[in-house]
């Protein structure tokens, strides 16, 4: 796919959805791109990469995730004695806290394949196959997505906790989509991640698909809402309408 279809994705998602947030393009690479950005400056966590992505595209390296000893596990990124040593004291510290018990980690997801940038932008500005597309999305927004993902995959997308890092190796290594709740780092770090706001990861290889299905969903969604708003105020009211009458009735109003 092109960069201008790479746009229109980007465009129906954000129109279907009614998305505050621009679609996140992520992509692992070993090389990279003619002009593109490399990441200035520091970050707390890989995470934060996520809110900056929906702005512009830039590439990072495992350097620019130093201080996210987690996010390098996850990511596969490359690793060093300093910074194997921050991910044992992170687990131990939350081991203690009986936060991530030892049979624990072993669930968590890790990217299979190691790679020597990771690539974040809009999806409306990528220039290469995404590997992941992340949405910010609320629950009503989520169940469009959850429905779609049933649809186009013949299951239901997993909902994910800690770390939310592992959303995306949980969509690469398996090619399924996955919602991912948060946790209390990721939910500290990025601003766009608020109480009422979750995360939805496509696997770019079938993005298209998940496209189509969200679309028709989205739109279903919405007239069918108006057609139980109005038959609760019928029965409300005392009347007994199908859902065939009310859909009648608010197309004739």
């Amino acid at each position: 796919m092109s960069s201008p279809v790479f746009a229109t994705i980007a465009d129906t998602l954000t129109k279907s959805l009614h998305l505050k947030e621009a679609p996140v393009a992520l992509s692992f690479t070993d090389s990279l791109p003619a002009g593109l950005a490399t990441h200035t400056g520091r970050v707390p966590a890989g995470c934060r990469f996520w809110q900056e992505g929906a702005l512009t595209a830039f590439a990072t390296s495992a350097a620019d995730h130093d201080l996210c000893s987690i996010g390098i596990y996850t990511h596969h990124l490359e690793s060093t004695p300093a910074r194997q040593s921050e991910l044992m004291a992170a687990l131990k510290v939350f081991g203690q806290l009986d936060y991530v018990r030892q049979e624990d980690i072993a669930m968590i997801p890790v990217l299979e394949k190691q790679h020597a940038y990771v690539i974040y932008s809009p999806l409306a500005q990528a220039t290469t196959p995404p590997d992941v597309v992340l949405l910010f999305l609320n629950s009503n927004q989520s169940l469009v997505l959850s429905e779609a993902v049933q649809q186009v995959e013949h299951q239901l997308a997993p909902a994910m906790g800690r770390p939310a890092c592992a959303v995306v190796p949980q969509v690469v290594n398996t090619g399924r989509a996955a919602m991912s709740l948060g946790c209390c780092g990721a939910r500290a770090y990025l601003d766009l991640l608020d109480d009422g706001t979750a995360l939805f990861a496509l696997p770019g290889k079938t993005l298209e698909e998940y496209v189509k299905r969200i679309e028709a969903l989205a739109c279903a969604n919405e007239l069918l809402s108006q057609v139980h708003q109005l038959r609760r105020r019928d029965v409300d009211s005392g009347l007994s309408p199908t859902i065939e009458q009310s859909l009648a009735a608010l197309q004739a109003g």
